[in-house]
């Protein structure tokens, strides 16, 4: 599943989507297009993916703004994961991917209180145990192949990569992250373009008002 199917999906049906839909959509498929052209540059792959992403999921700021993103990433999950008619993500995950999550799993650079840590806001002992407490979710988790608390952990991991790369507390192309760049990347390439399917395969879904609506000069 890629840009090309979806578009010319989406260009067939989106005279019948709610606005709402047809924006979000026109967005994501935007950034998920330039990240299909960026496979020479990781870095610049995840990004867009992950703006791909945001564009099809974030509501508008006001309304959400006291939330934490632990807790819209885990109701967006929710919503998508129940119009999964196909399975397509609980495919993926199980099948392709369950090894390369339990590694990331692992990574303590994508471990937000790692870098808490490191930046002298927790004790070595909290990041650490809470290091161990949120394997130990993960790993139940996985054990009851709960996909959307096991996307909700994921996506809590690569959220903290995209806050290193989008904030400048990485060097472009560094060795220090190619793992956890590369894996990540490759889960959103997967993931991305199955969330876009399943927004467009059910068009009377509320999804919410979109970041920044267009507005006429």
């Amino acid at each position: 599943m890629n840009y090309a199917s979806l578009k010319s999906y989406q260009r067939e049906y989106r005279d019948s989507f709610h606005p709402n839909l047809t924006l979000r959509t026109h967005r994501a498929l935007s950034w998920l297009d330039r990240a299909e052209q960026a496979d020479d540059d990781l870095d610049a792959k995840f990004i867009f993916l992950w703006i791909a992403f945001n564009a099809a999921y974030a509501v508008d700021l006001d309304q959400q703004h006291r939330e934490l993103e632990t807790v819209r990433f885990n109701q967006f999950f929710e919503k998508i994961v129940s119009l999964d008619d196909e399975q397509l993500i609980y495919e993926q995950l199980w099948k392709t991917f369950s090894t390369t999550i339990r590694v990331l799993l692992d990574n303590r650079f994508v471990f937000q209180p790692f870098w808490d840590f490191h930046n002298g806001r927790v004790s070595e002992a909290e990041w650490s145990e809470r290091f161990q407490l949120a394997k130990k979710r993960a790993g139940n988790a996985l054990a009851k192949q709960d996909t959307v608390e096991v996307l909700s952990v994921v996506f809590n991991r690569l959220y903290t990569l995209r806050n290193q790369l989008m904030h400048g507390g990485a060097t472009w192309n560094s060795a220090a992250n190619r793992d956890q760049v590369r894996e990540c990347t490759k889960l959103l390439a997967t993931i991305v373009p199955l969330v876009i399917h399943i927004m467009l395969q059910h068009p009377d879904t509320l999804w919410g008002d979109a970041h920044y609506p267009v507005v006429d000069n």
